[in-house]
């Protein structure tokens, strides 16, 4: 079964074709910049140990003309790996924000689009976009079955006391004003590779989710409880431009005594906050740059990110009653030794015990960078979303 998947970003496609049950993909790409100078796809064909990579530069104007080149790429006489776009039987599509309505895998239908047309609101710059893709595709591949895979869906066993807020009933009865939480699809993916690195399938598992958008989960059995994002995706960590965590007050002295226009504060906490507010780098490598270079500003960013994430695992190991393992993932989760050392060390008393050796040595898969004497592991996991999705896609098709 060929199922292709769509991850549709406000300017951009991120894609890969996959022939289940296989689980290495056939190809994947990136078509980046969609509506602005410049516009690239990158398409890489894998066969066997071979990667090729095709770069094809010119203006896109909008998703649709994204996708048909891309689906044009996907049935090139030389770099393509299908016939035709009736080949591909199921798209996949990432939707962000799903609301209350969607715990699991679905079916697009036109309830399933009206209801996150419904959602916009919520996830105005996501679910626009996902939508896009999903009437795009729907032109393109006019045979395949359309699929969402939710953001939010693995957050939704959470318990009322863990999900709802402290406001008037009201709020949350007429208005969904709820702690929703995103990342789903990589705290799900990460979660089952640690359960199943573990032999544990009932594991207590804390998973740090940290690229430009920063989150964490306390799972319990694979069953999700909490997370660190809320109602929207600008609570919980410090992230690379959003504040995270923050006093509602101040959001009321910056409108009431300093003058600002809601949209500005909306501006201010979710794109000039963060690492780039406090360090004036919303990329860890910069940061890690000015690092090295004694900047004292960055080296306050670093303590500070590490710290909010030190006391969410207090938090959520008392959540859990315990744990048996914390989970990096995503860009700075994999690939920044540093920010882990950071928010490792003095942890002993949870049982962490951290090999600072084991984390600066190179690697590439699931592996452990705490002793081999350490009640709780600390893994690095790689994350894979495009691959949780297929997966998502291919048991509800076979179901």
């Amino acid at each position: 079964m060929y199922i292709f998947v769509i991850n549709s970003g406000s300017s951009s496609i991120k894609y890969q074709l996959f022939k289940m049950p296989s689980e290495k993909p056939l190809c994947s790409g990136l078509a980046e910049r969609i509506g602005l100078d410049h516009s690239v796809i990158t398409h890489k064909v894998m066969k066997g140990d071979e990667t090729t990579i095709t770069k094809k530069e010119g203006f896109i104007p909008d998703h649709e003309a994204g996708l048909y080149a891309i689906a044009k790429l996907l049935t090139d006489p030389e770099v393509g790996v299908i016939s035709n776009p009736d080949d591909i039987e199921a798209v996949g599509h990432r939707v962000v924000h799903g609301g209350e309505s969607f715990a699991a895998t679905t079916i697009i239908d036109g309830a399933v689009k009206a209801k996150i047309k419904e959602l916009f609101p919520l996830a105005p710059l996501h679910n626009p976009a996902n939508y896009l893709g999903i009437e795009v595709a729907e032109k393109i591949f006019t045979k395949a079955k359309q699929v969402a895979v939710f953001d939010t869906a693995f957050h939704q066993t959470m318990p009322p006391k863990a999900y709802r807020y402290a406001i008037p009933e009201a709020m949350y009865q007429q208005h969904g004003i709820r702690a929703y939480g995103f990342h789903g699809t990589s705290h799900r993916y990460v979660s089952k590779q640690a359960m199943e690195y573990l032999h544990n399938p009932k594991a207590k598992i804390i998973t740090i989710h940290l690229g430009n958008g920063c989150s964490m989960a306390a799972v319990d059995a694979g069953k999700s409880v909490d997370t660190s994002m809320g109602f929207g995706p600008v609570s919980g960590l410090v992230m690379g431009t959003r504040a995270g965590d923050i006093d509602a007050s101040v959001v009321f002295h910056l409108i009431d005594q300093l003058g600002y226009e809601p949209q500005a504060v909306n501006n201010l906490l979710n794109k000039q906050s963060g690492m780039q507010g406090l360090a004036g780098f919303s990329d860890m490598r910069e940061v890690r740059a000015a690092l090295q270079a004694n900047n004292a500003q960055a080296e306050l960013a670093s303590e500070l990110y590490a710290y909010r994430i030190k006391k969410y695992i207090g938090a959520y190991a008392a959540v859990l009653n315990g744990i048996d393992a914390i989970v990096f993932t995503a860009g700075v989760g994999e690939n920044d030794a540093d920010t882990r050392q950071r928010i490792c060390t003095n942890l002993e008393f949870l049982g962490i015990h951290f090999d600072a050796a084991a984390n600066r040595a190179e690697g590439s898969g699931i592996r452990s960078i705490s002793m081999a004497e350490s009640p709780v592991q600390v893994l690095i996991v790689p994350t894979n979303e495009e691959l949780e999705i297929v997966q998502q896609c291919y048991g509800l098709l076979q179901a």
